[in-house]
């Protein structure tokens, strides 16, 4: 895997996990030379340590992340009597940018004048798309062969990445940046008001992020030969610099881990399946209709009564519509029996090791570098039973 597409120089050493989302800013941080800003409070409580043994793993899922070199497609394209919005192609931002996208997908939605609302897809982009179209007025109806919790986007490790693999460096134009930093301001606007509700759908978590080396050298390249090469990617994270805390280095006094370079980092987590049902509840709660339905080719549409439609469907609108612009990037995660007194995340640089606690369980993220361009959503367990060993060992003592 071609590393150097997360950040350049020294920065890419934090980037190992290409697709973990905290690595970028945490790196650009440490290429940086961020301050050492240690706390003259008391030190924090001892960490929990967490029961990482592969008879506790419940759950094995894999989800297919819509990568796109240009960026997501968001744009509206007459078929015959309908108009559609398409809205896909977010790569692993789709939970982190879905307001904002939803906002720009709905606005071209308006400008039809149609009253009624036809969203293709139930996953992240389109369930978020059928809330912003409610709250704009519009009568929406959701079709969908699935919905949550079968849907890809709910095998996601749910954490704001609103940058991760959202295009190529080529792709990046400056007009893409500026709508990119729109789209990532309106969504992270709006899950701060999400904060404090019951189920917590949205939470703020400390983590720490792990080194056997420096920071500030650069990881070696341990991609396969056989592995599908991965493009560069942008730095994007440093436009939002002001949105999230700095990360902190810790002395090896401050921290139980078994490696000699660790850094605390902030990171906005989703537990996704309240805030999945907190979306449904809320869509119904305002007349929103569902209807199981599965979709070949774009000519389907035309056999519903809506005129305007948002096309949200991932990975989906590949075969749908013969995009194959669409590359997919492979995911799997583990989850873990919950422990709720296990309140931090993990991040292993260099031994493809991350770990998100959420109220559903904890998540371990087994990744290879065969998951660019890789669609294959059968789960491997020994991949994640690895995984979880890996994590085990930092307790081991």
């Amino acid at each position: 895997m071609q590393r150097r597409h997360f950040l350049e120089g020294a920065g890419a050493a934090l980037a190992s996990l290409s697709s973990l989302p905290l690595a970028p800013a945490l790196a650009q941080e440490a290429a940086r030379g961020a301050p050492d800003e240690r706390s003259a409070f008391a030190p924090l409580a001892p960490l929990a340590p967490i029961q990482a043994r592969p008879d506790r793993i419940i759950d094995v899922s894999v989800c297919t992340r819509p990568f796109r070199a240009n960026g997501p497609r968001i744009e509206a394209q007459r078929l015959g009597r309908q108009m559609v919005i398409h809205n896909y192609g977010h790569g692993g931002s789709g939970w982190s940018l879905s307001w904002g996208s939803a906002k720009v997908a709905v606005e071209l939605a308006l400008a039809t004048r149609e009253k009624q609302l036809a969203v293709i897809g139930c996953g992240a982009i389109g369930l978020t798309s059928a809330r912003v179209a409610q709250r704009a007025g519009l009568r929406v109806r959701i079709y969908c062969r699935e919905r949550p919790p079968e849907v890809r986007s709910s095998a996601a490790t749910g954490v704001w990445s609103p940058d991760s693999r959202i295009c190529t460096e080529d792709g990046a134009t400056p007009a893409f940046r500026r709508q990119w930093e729109a789209m990532a301001r309106y969504s992270f606007r709006r899950y701060q008001s999400l904060l404090g509700l019951p189920g917590e759908p949205v939470q703020w978590r400390d983590g720490y992020v792990l080194s056997d080396t420096p920071f500030g050298q650069p990881m070696p390249d341990i991609a396969t030969p056989e592995a599908h090469p991965e493009p560069d990617y942008p730095d994007l994270e440093a436009l939002l610099g002001d949105l999230r805390p700095r990360s902190q280095p810790l002395t090896r006094s401050q921290h139980p881990f078994p490696v000699p370079h660790v850094r605390r980092y902030t990171q906005m987590v989703f537990n996704l399946a309240s805030y999945s049902q907190l979306l449904m509840d809320e869509f119904m709660r305002d007349g929103g209709e569902i209807a199981q339905r599965e979709f070949f080719s774009p000519r389907d549409f035309a056999a519903l009564k809506e005129r305007t439609l948002i096309n949200a469907t991932g990975y989906g609108a590949r075969a749908l519509l013969g995009d194959e612009s669409v590359i997919p990037v492979r995911g799997q995660t583990a989850r873990l029996i919950p422990q709720l007194e296990v309140n931090y995340g993990l991040t292993y640089r260099g031994h493809n090791l991350f770990m998100v606690p959420r109220r559903d369980g904890i998540l371990v993220q087994a990744q290879t570098d065969g998951d660019f361009g890789n669609a294959d959503s059968t789960p491997d367990r020994a991949a994640s039973d690895a995984a979880v060993l890996r994590l085990a060992a930092l307790f081991a003592s």
